[in-house]
């Protein structure tokens, strides 16, 4: 049971993340596209600076759910996508680092190599994020041992890449649709412009990701054995028909929610097709990491359990603070404050 509750947890967690950072990864994407001087450059940078590091805060508690709740899932994870997670790390670094570094010089070609880091260090972690749960889906090449059977370029497979495509849309149309919320005037449309176009994009891939995680995977075994489930794939495609509805009536705020739920549901999706494999084995169904087989002792996840429930609903409310008192609008004359990026 308490294996169970904490799959559940993982799965909120990551998809918690996915909301919450994925639209400042998608913005940081955007911005050779979306910021056409350095007034709108800076406009983008504030758009997104005091929300980054608090969006970063629910990967390091999603990973480190991973590794208290699941420490063999988490010691086969990073062993096997030791590439790509330390790429994952190092985007995320240098991305960090762009937001305090970037205004240290007047000098437009240091500006420029930071805003080239900018979107290095936000398109990597879309593609990257997207490889990795699209390989946990279809299987990873798993011996009997937990040992991963393979490279960084069996990770970047077809279907693989697919994934890295859907997360990368995904994360687009969200921080798009976030610079038009936060933002006035002409760059405020120009955002709403480009969400609306890359909507088109969101949707075919989609559809083409799903088809094929159809034939490519097993998690619709869990769908066709408890049909209830299916209610999380149908959200998800609700929730993505609303954000084109609310578009077009530049209802901005309403399509970023409703963007915020495409991305909760479709994780919801993958993980409870998963159900109970953390990490499914592509060689033999009998090496998939389980959370039965996988997971700490009961007292530890009792005890990390009373902690989550106390902690999880502070951080909750601290966030929502966080974004009310800062839900003004970024503009010109917010870019004179001393803070400013």
């Amino acid at each position: 049971m308490l294996e169970t509750i904490w799959f559940i947890l993982w799965g909120v967690l990551w998809a918690v993340y996915f909301m919450l950072d994925g639209f400042d990864l998608g913005l940081g994407s955007l911005l050779p596209f979306v910021a056409k001087n350095e007034t709108e450059k800076r406009i983008v940078y504030n758009s997104m600076g005091p929300f980054w590091d608090g969006n970063e805060v629910w990967l390091i508690t999603a990973g480190g759910v991973t590794f208290a709740a699941f420490p063999t899932a988490y010691a086969i994870m990073f062993n096997g996508l030791y590439s790509a997670l330390l790429l994952l790390l190092f985007a995320l670094i240098l991305r960090g680092v762009c937001f305090e570094f970037r205004s240290k010089g007047d000098n437009q070609s240091w500006r420029d190599m930071w805003d080239k880091i900018m979107f290095i260090g936000s398109f990597l972690p879309c593609i990257l994020l997207g490889v990795a749960f699209a390989n946990i889906f279809e299987g990873l090449p798993l011996d009997k041992d937990g040992i991963f059977q393979g490279g960084l370029f069996t990770l970047l497979n077809p279907y693989g890449l697919a994934g890295g495509v859907l997360f990368l849309m995904l994360f687009l149309v969200h921080g798009a649709l976030w610079l038009a919320i936060k933002t006035e005037g002409e760059i405020s449309q120009r955002a709403g412009e480009m969400a609306s176009k890359l909507w088109f994009v969101l949707l075919a891939v989609a559809v083409v990701f799903l088809v094929w995680t159809f034939f490519q995977t097993k998690l619709f075994d869990n769908y066709l054995k408890i049909p209830v489930l299916f209610m999380f794939p149908l959200i998800a495609v609700a929730s993505l028909i609303m954000t084109k509805i609310f578009m077009l009536s530049k209802a901005w705020l309403k399509a970023w929610f409703a963007s915020a739920g495409t991305i909760l549901f479709v994780t919801f999706f993958g993980v409870a097709g998963l159900f109970p494999n953390l990490l499914p084995s592509s060689l033999n169904p009998a090496y998939n990491v389980t959370i039965f087989n996988s997971s700490a002792s009961q007292l530890t996840l009792k005890i990390m359990l009373g902690v989550v429930l106390v902690m999880v609903p502070i951080v909750i409310a601290y966030q929502i603070w966080i974004y009310m008192f800062l839900k003004d609008k970024v503009n010109e004359k917010s870019l004179d404050y001393e803070e400013a990026y």
